[in-house]
């Protein structure tokens, strides 16, 4: 099993690695346009790179391709990635995913790609071409969700982060399916998607979606709690079975 993890900022890349404590040694490789942390057994069957690629969805998909084509290159037998994992904190949409929670997305939404018209916001799949979705295999979901207590949902990936009670009403209304947003998962998973590998996002909850509160933030708490979620999730990947990757 081949994984690679890919955060926003090095703050969420080193707690998933500290999820690896009691094994090896992390190793960096630095390859072009891209640094990979590597943790595991690095002569074993299961290997996990986790790498720092920036905010946004443009930075993420950028960094994503980058870490795909450079692990590949450098993995055991030149073997390419099973599974990309979008991770980090995000913020969660009252009541359903609370400040301290956990969430795996069920779909990872583009949410704000699109046009606004005069009759309101159109997706980009309405207006004839792109797609603003991915959806992560069903059984590897719902295993991640049972072995971390992660809730399930659609994660929207946004480019301007909401900051207002107005904002969060409109995205719940139109995706009324979402737990939580944050800025990079549609880009890694359309990275993904090129490469042929499964994707998964998952994200710890450190402030609630809407007006911005910095004083109610839990970003230590929420990287604690991603560092947690990564023990967890480890033997579910090493579980997972290649051909359950298109499980949609």
């Amino acid at each position: 099993m081949r994984v690679l993890v890919v955060t926003a900022v090095p703050a969420e890349r080193d707690a998933v690695t500290r999820a690896f404590g009691d094994g090896p040694e992390v190793a960096v490789h630095h390859a072009p346009g891209t640094e990979l942390h590597r943790v595991g057994d690095p002569g074993g069957d299961s290997v996990v790179d986790v790498l720092a690629g920036g905010a946004g969805p443009a930075a993420a998909a950028a960094a994503t391709a980058f870490g795909l084509a450079a692990g590949h290159a450098s993995g055991p037998g030149s073997a390419p990635y099973d599974l990309v994992v979008s991770a980090g904190i995000g913020g969660g949409f009252a009541p359903v995913a609370p400040v301290g929670s956990l969430v795996v997305a069920s779909g990872i939404v583009a949410a704000d790609l699109g046009a606004e018209t005069p009759e309101g916001f159109v997706p980009v799949t309405a207006l004839g071409f792109g797609r603003n979705r991915h959806l992560p295999p069903r059984s590897l979901v719902r295993d991640v969700a049972a072995a971390t207590g992660a809730l399930t949902g659609e994660i929207l990936t946004v480019s301007t982060v909401t900051g207002s009670a107005e904002r969060a009403a409109a995205l719940r209304a139109a995706h009324p399916r979402a737990a939580a947003e944050a800025m990079e998962g549609f880009g890694v998973a359309e990275a993904a998607e090129r490469s042929g590998a499964a994707v998964l996002e998952l994200r710890a909850v450190s402030n609630a979606v809407g007006p911005r509160d910095r004083d109610a933030w839990r970003i230590g708490d929420a990287l604690a709690a991603l560092t947690g979620a990564f023990g967890k999730l480890v033997p579910v990947l090493e579980g997972w079975t290649h051909h359950d990757r298109h499980d949609t």
